[in-house]
């Protein structure tokens, strides 16, 4: 086993898929669940609500933006020095559209089922 491999490098595409869409959909709940909070919430869900309202400001925060600033510099170094396989660069710049646009998107969903 080498030393510069990482963990996520021995996992198939489809759990890397799984987890992936997994964190996405963490995403979208709490955006679901913040949504829910204007409406009508149930009797003792005030702080469940809230930790998933932190969480959102979290992950979409300062701390999303530092990370992907990071990610995004990373491929801008591979890039520049050859060593970047084009699908993982594309992947990480994607994932930065979702995440930052994860609001938006659900609005769009919403508006389009006609629940919002």
């Amino acid at each position: 086993m080498s030393r510069n491999s990482s963990l996520f490098s021995y996992l198939s595409s489809a759990r890397k898929l799984r987890a992936i869409v997994g964190g996405l959909s963490l995403l979208a709940v709490s955006s679901a669940a913040q949504a829910q909070a204007v409406a009508s919430d149930p009797a003792g869900s005030g702080p469940i609500v809230a930790a998933l309202g932190w969480l959102q400001g979290t992950l979409l925060g300062n701390v999303a933006t530092a990370v992907a600033v990071m990610a995004v510099a990373a491929v801008g170094f591979m890039m520049l020095t050859g060593r970047l396989n084009w699908r993982f660069g594309a992947t990480v710049i994607i994932g930065c559209f979702v995440l930052f646009g994860a609001g938006a998107i659900v609005s769009g969903i919403q508006s389009a089922s006609g629940a919002g």
